[in-house]
């Protein structure tokens, strides 16, 4: 398992959270305002295409196409019931070193999927793109 560096450590907060929103398209008159969304564990990862992308820091399940009326917390239990970050029942402050090494561990696991699912979407790419040359050069000759 990787250590809890300072990094990785520091999105714990939410103070660490809610300075990534700078830009957040909702403000005012919003559920989704950059406290409620730091609050749910996310974190502000725009695009130039899309501005209001959204990433759980302890998940990373990414989330866009927010409207001002959703809420974050639902939003973040629905796309993601198995965060373990959104399942805390108590404040990241509270947490013994035990507690916060096993949250830690659940992280990496989430890691590690997001980093598997990625080489495997990678790799079917290439298998798709090599298949369509074999079929190419088989009708072409």
């Amino acid at each position: 398992m990787q250590a809890l560096s300072a990094e990785h450590a520091k999105m714990y907060h939410y103070e660490n959270r809610l300075q990534t929103f700078s830009g957040w398209p909702f403000e005012e008159d919003c559920v989704c305002t950059p406290e409620n969304m730091a609050k749910a564990g996310f974190i502000h990862t725009p695009s130039e295409n899309s501005p209001d992308v959204a990433q759980c820091f302890f998940c990373y399940k990414e989330l866009e196409g927010w409207e001002p009326e959703d809420d974050p917390v639902k939003e973040h239990k629905s796309h993601s019931p198995a965060c373990h970050f959104i399942l805390l029942q108590k404040s990241v402050n509270e947490l013994t070193v035990e507690e916060l090494l096993k949250l830690q561990k659940e992280r990496q696991k989430f890691l590690i999927k997001k980093i598997n699912n990625q080489a495997i979407e990678k790799f079917e790419d290439a298998a798709k793109k090599k298949r369509a040359e074999i079929i190419n050069k088989a009708i072409g000759e």
